[in-house]
C-alpha cells in the first residue's frame, strides 16, 4: 500500500496553504486562495444586462488565522484510501434542481439530444450537481447554464462519436473535424456556406455543440471564446490520438499515455472559470507558461480521478478500455490491485504540483483577477471530484481494501 501523504481533511503543507491564503491585512480579504465553504447563492433568474465583473464571495472571517475545517464526505461517498483531495460542501440544493430542469429542457426540446431510452442515463449523470459544485461563485443560474450546456455537449460527442453509445475509431476524425466547425465556425463562399449550416444539425453531438457554444459566445468575451475553442481543439487531438491506439492495437508506454490524457481531458471546463464567475483574466496573464502549467496540472489530475473511479465501470464494458491502471498493470507488470494503487500516487503527484505551481505563481503575480482564477481553478477540481466520489449511478470501486 502506497504512503497516502497528507489526509486530505488536515495536514495541508504549510507553504501552499499559507500563500493560498492569501495577504492579510485590512482589504486583502477577497484575494484569498484558500479553500473555504463559499456562501451559498440564492437562485434567481438572469438579469437582462449581465454584470461584467461581479464581487467575489468573501469567505467566513478568520481572525485567528486557523484553517477552517473543510466539510467531511457525504456518508454513502465512494472512498478511495489514500487519494489526496479535498471534500467540498454540498452544493445549493435550490440551485442544482434549477439547473438540472433546465438542462434538460435543453437537452429535449432544443437540441433534442438522446432518444427516449437514455433518459435514465441522462438523469443520472447528475449534471447540475456536477456543475454548481464547480462553480460556487456563478453570479447567475445563466452564468451556470453556460458551463452546463457545454458539459452536456462534450460528453455527448465522446459516448456518440467516440465511445458507449455507437461511438468508433473508424472515421471518427472526420467527424470530430466537421463537429468543432460548430465551435470555430466555416468562413467559406455563398455557395457553400447554406450546406455547411444545414449540416450543424446533422445529429445530436452537432447540435448541441452548435448550441451550447452560441450560448457560450453571448457569455463570454472574444478571448475567452478563442481560449475555449483552442482547449477544445486539443480535447479532440486527444480524441484521435486514443481512436489511432485502438485501430492499430497499440499498446502505450505510461508516459505515452499520460500525454494522450493531457489532451484527452477535462482542461476545456475549468479554463472557462472566469467566464462562469462574471469575469476576465486577461489573455496575457492566461497565456504565461506559468498558468498554462497550471491549467495542464489541473486538468490532468482532475482526468486521472476520471480514471480511478470509472475503472470498475470501464472493465465491465465491451472491448478493451484504456485507463491508467490497466497501462500500469500491462507495461509494469504489476498486478491489478498495485497497478490501481500506483494510478493513485500519480495522481496524488499531479494534484501536489498543481498546487505548488499555483502557490507559486500567485505569490509571483498577485493580480486580484489572476488569484480569483486560480482559485476557481482550485475550486473546479474539488468540485469534479466530489461529483465523481458521490455519483455512485455511474461508479463503483474495484475490491482492492
Amino acid at each position: 500500500m502506497p504512503d497516502p501523504g497528507p489526509s486530505p481533511l488536515t495536514d495541508q503543507p504549510s507553504a501552499i496553504e499559507r500563500i493560498l491564503r492569501g495577504p492579510s491585512g485590512l482589504g486583502t480579504s477577497t484575494l484569498s486562495l484558500a479553500r473555504r465553504p463559499l456562501p451559498a447563492p440564492t437562485p434567481e433568474a438572469a438579469p437582462a444586462q449581465e454584470p461584467a465583473v461581479v464581487p467575489e464571495p468573501v469567505p467566513a472571517p478568520d481572525p485567528a488565522g486557523v484553517p477552517v475545517s473543510e466539510p467531511a464526505p457525504p456518508a454513502d461517498a465512494l472512498h478511495i484510501p489514500g487519494l489526496y483531495y479535498h471534500p467540498v460542501a454540498e452544493p445549493d440544493p435550490a440551485r442544482v434542481a434549477e439547473v438540472s430542469r433546465r438542462i434538460k429542457d435543453w437537452a429535449v426540446d432544443e437540441v433534442q439530444l438522446f432518444p427516449d431510452d437514455w433518459e435514465g442515463q441522462f438523469d443520472g449523470f447528475s449534471v447540475g450537481r456536477y456543475m454548481v459544485a464547480c462553480h460556487p461563485d456563478a453570479p447567475t443560474i445563466e452564468h451556470l447554464m453556460v458551463a452546463t450546456r457545454l458539459m452536456v455537449a462534450e460528453n455527448a460527442v465522446d459516448d456518440i462519436y467516440c465511445e458507449d453509445h455507437g461511438g468508433s475509431p473508424i472515421g471518427l476524425g472526420g467527424r470530430l473535424l466537421l463537429a468543432h466547425t460548430a465551435l470555430d465556425p466555416l468562413h467559406t463562399t455563398d455557395e457553400y456556406a447554406p450546406a455547411w449550416a444545414d449540416s450543424l444539425q446533422a445529429d445530436s453531438p452537432r447540435r448541441s455543440y452548435r448550441s451550447a457554444m452560441d450560448y457560450f459566445v453571448r457569455q463570454a468575451t472574444p478571448s475567452q471564446a478563442d481560449r475555449f475553442r483552442h482547449d477544445m481543439a486539443r480535447l479532440h487531438l486527444g480524441y484521435l490520438a486514443e481512436a489511432a491506439w485502438a485501430e492499430t492495437d497499440h499498446l502505450p508506454e505510461v508516459w505515452e499515455y499520460l500525454a494522450m490524457r493531457q489532451f484527452n481531458n477535462f482542461r476545456p471546463c475549468p479554463t472557462i472559470t472566469d467566464t462562469i464567475g462574471g469575469y476576465e483574466l486577461p489573455m496575457d496573464l492566461h497565456a504565461q507558461p506559468a498558468m498554462q502549467r497550471v491549467l495542464a496540472l489541473a486538468g490532468n489530475a482532475s482526468t486521472i480521478v476520471n480514471d480511478l473511479y470509472s475503472y470498475t465501470k470501464e472493465l465491465d464494458s465491451p472491448g478493451k478500455h484504456l485507463n491508467l491502471p490497466v497501462v500500469l498493470a500491462e507495461r509494469e507488470g504489476l498486478a491489478e490491485k498495485d497497478a490501481y494503487l500506483k494510478a493513485i500516487e500519480v495522481h496524488n503527484d499531479l494534484m501536489r504540483a498543481f498546487e505548488a505551481e499555483s502557490a507559486e505563481l500567485a505569490a509571483a503575480c498577485p493580480v486580484p483577477t489572476l488569484l480569483r482564477f486560480l482559485r476557481g481553478v482550485a475550486v473546479w477540481v474539488d468540485g469534479n471530484h466530489y461529483w465523481h466520489q458521490t455519483n455512485t449511478y455511474r461508479y463503483s470501486l474495484p475490491d482492492f481494501w
